[in-house]
This record gives C-alpha cells, sequence and structure tokens, in this order.
C-alpha cells in the first residue's frame, strides 16, 4: 500500500530549507529546498519554496524554472501564477506578465473569500491588466482610426466592437430565443441602416405619426392597455412590477398578424405608413405594431425576444431627456424621427429617468438576412403547422 505523504527526507530538507530563508541564509535554502524537491518531485509547494530561495538570491532564470515547474504540476496554483507575474513584470516581460497576471486574477475570481494577504496582490495583478488593455485599446483605436474613414457603416460598427471585445472592453452577446429560432443568421444587435432603404419615408411621416398618437392619448379609450399582462398564477419575475400596469402601456395597430381596426381608423397617416412598409405577413403571428409608452421614471428590464427571424424598429415619436435603450454591448439615445431596426433576441433593456412620458412607434419585419427563399419557407413551415392542428396557440 503507498502512501500520499511526502517522504520523511522531503519534510525534513522543506523545514531546514525555511529556517535557513528565515536566518537570512538562501544559498543553503535553496540546497535543502532542491533536496527536498529531489525527494518528492510532485509537490507544487516545494517547487515554489525553492523559487522563493531563488528569488531571494536574485537569481530570476532559476525563480522562473521553479515557478514553471509548480505550474506543471497545477495549473491552478494561484501564487505560483502571481509570483511568475511580479517576476516578469520586475524584468519589463509586458506580454508575459499580462498573461500571468490575467491567469492570477481568474483564479482568484473563484475564491469566497479572498485570503486577506493575497487581496492587495490581486489588485495590483487587476490594476496591471487595467493598464496593460487601457494601452491596448488606445493604440488600437488609433491604429482603426487611421484607416476609419473609408470603411463603411457595417465594417467601423464590426471593428469597434473586435476591438473592444478582444481587449475585454465589451461582452459579444448571442441569441437567445423563447421560441423559433433560425440557424447560422449573424447575431448583429442592431441592423445596419442600408438594410431599410424605405426608413426615409416612414421617417418622413413622423409629425403626422405623433399628431395621431396625442390624438389617440387624449382619449384612448380601450386601446391603451399595460404591455405586460401575464397570465393567473404566472410566479414572480423580471415582469412583475410592470404587470397589468400602465408604465408600459401600449396602443397596437397591428397585433400577431391581426389588424385593431378602431385603431387604424384613428390614425390613418400611421395605418398609410405601415401599409407602405415590405414587412412580413404571417397569419397569426406577424406583423406586430404599436404605439409603446414609457411613463416617467420607468424601466423595461434586460430581456429578450421571440425569434430571430424579424427586426424590431423604433421610430422615437417623443423623447424627452434622460431615455436610453441598450441592445447587447451598445447603448442608444433615442432621436425622435430617427429609426433603427435591432435584432430583440439579443438582451435589451429600456429606461425613462425623466420627468415626462417617452413614446416610441414600434413595428417587426423581416430580419434582413433571411433571402427570399428563406422567408418563403418560413411561411410555408407555418402554414404547415396551422394544418397540422398541433401549433401551439400564443
Amino acid at each position: 500500500m503507498t502512501s500520499s505523504s511526502p517522504p520523511a527526507s522531503a519534510i525534513e530538507a522543506n523545514r531546514l530549507g525555511i529556517a535557513a530563508l528565515q536566518t537570512g541564509d538562501p544559498q543553503t535554502a535553496a540546497a535543502h529546498f532542491s533536496d527536498a524537491v529531489a525527494a518528492d518531485p510532485r509537490s507544487g509547494a516545494l517547487q515554489r519554496n525553492l523559487a522563493s530561495a531563488w528569488r531571494a538570491l536574485g537569481d530570476p532564470a532559476r525563480e522562473l524554472a521553479a515557478l514553471d515547474a509548480a505550474l506543471a504540476i497545477d495549473r491552478r496554483d494561484l501564487v505560483a501564477w502571481m509570483r511568475k507575474a511580479e517576476r516578469h513584470e520586475a524584468a519589463g516581460d509586458k506580454g508575459a506578465a499580462l498573461a500571468a497576471w490575467s491567469a492570477a486574477v481568474a483564479l482568484g475570481a473563484q475564491l469566497d473569500p479572498v485570503p486577506p494577504p493575497l487581496e492587495p496582490l490581486l489588485r495590483h495583478g487587476q490594476a496591471f491588466i487595467d493598464g496593460a488593455t487601457g494601452n491596448m485599446f488606445a493604440a488600437a483605436s488609433d491604429a482603426f482610426g487611421q484607416i476609419s474613414a473609408g470603411l463603411s457603416d457595417t465594417e467601423q460598427r464590426r471593428g469597434e466592437a473586435f476591438i473592444a471585445s478582444a481587449l475585454g472592453r465589451r461582452r459579444i452577446y448571442q441569441n437567445e430565443c423563447a421560441g423559433i429560432y433560425y440557424p447560422f443568421l449573424p447575431a448583429d444587435e442592431f441592423f445596419d441602416r442600408s438594410h431599410f432603404p424605405w426608413f426615409a419615408e416612414v421617417e418622413a411621416q413622423t409629425d403626422a405619426i405623433r399628431a395621431e398618437l396625442m390624438a389617440l392619448l387624449a382619449d384612448p379609450g380601450e386601446a391603451l392597455r399595460p404591455y405586460v399582462r401575464m397570465d393567473a398564477g404566472t410566479p414572480d419575475s423580471i415582469w412583475t412590477d410592470l404587470d397589468n400596469r400602465l408604465d408600459w402601456g401600449a396602443c397596437f395597430l397591428w397585433e400577431y398578424g391581426e389588424p385593431n381596426q378602431p385603431v387604424l381608423d384613428r390614425c390613418p397617416a400611421t395605418a398609410a405608413a405601415l401599409a407602405a412598409i415590405p414587412g412580413a405577413r404571417i397569419p397569426g403571428r406577424a406583423p406586430s405594431a404599436f404605439f409603446s409608452m414609457l411613463k416617467p421614471h420607468t424601466r423595461i428590464p434586460p430581456h429578450t425576444g421571440v425569434t430571430n427571424t424579424r427586426a424590431i424598429v423604433h421610430l422615437p415619436l417623443i423623447v424627452p431627456p434622460g431615455c436610453g435603450f441598450r441592445v447587447g454591448g451598445e447603448t442608444r439615445a433615442w432621436e425622435e424621427g430617427t429609426a433603427f431596426a435591432f435584432d430583440d433576441t439579443i438582451e435589451h433593456e429600456a429606461w425613462n429617468d425623466s420627468d415626462a412620458l417617452r413614446a416610441v412607434l414600434i413595428f417587426d419585419v423581416w430580419n434582413p438576412h433571411l433571402t427570399a427563399g428563406e422567408r418563403d419557407l418560413l411561411l410555408r413551415y407555418f402554414a404547415s403547422a396551422d394544418a397540422s392542428g398541433y401549433a401551439v396557440p400564443r
């Protein structure tokens, strides 16, 4: 039967090495720790002790060799990574120091709590990482700026996102669909304006659409309702605070492919603008179009939508200061009369921190990355699902 305990000679050699270090004799300590390592070569702690002796002797090459030996035994050795990072930083080996500090900080983040002696070291490591990536970000941004004028809007957005994500400055969000997911479509947060050449025609109707909304809100009747209406018995969730409340209100012109004729009749300019849009027409599913009202000091929590086969368009109508909208890693301010489209299966949120109402016309269209053939396939898919009798009701 074998024992997992280190040989007695290793224990004794290690004790003698520690005693020598404490009395200020690193040369003798290195000899004892070398004996300990020879007796128990699979002990990372002994390798670290040997590295300490080499550090005290001012021998960085041997110190690094001992630390690398410790990491070869266990790549999760936090102390070895920190000491390795310190050595590379002291030597001015910036890239190696960044790699070692990154490993150490990542391991330290898994500790709860962090032992007090390690806290200042990990704070220093994080500061080193922040400084290094900050310098790299500035340099990369300057290099990108030298060519950005010759790039398209798409290339500029993707290039900026690449630099920021490569240096840990932003997260790249993925699609999260609660319903239909169409594979291999680009997971872009905001769709490029060039996909929607008809935006200008809709934007030209902003004043008329806003006037119709104001008249509607002056006497909404049953047209205005809470956007969030959860089924009875639904457990508490991120939507509980908005459930059946007009803090986030909606006046629907179209809902799941069905026209709300009383509202359309009261908003002829809006109805005409929507009718001219090359949107999706899917019986029982699309389009949906509504005026979205967000009361003062109201937030819509981060969430994701149902399907990436569509793009959601916002035409801002009333936007007081203090309003904002985030999709994934990009935040935009609404500008009255300027439309944009986004993929709502990427996490997004909205807020109105002002003292006035915020209002936006929202409607859906096809995801512009779908081809005509794919759009036809989707129409046939939904039709066949409905014909089967097994389509899940909304």
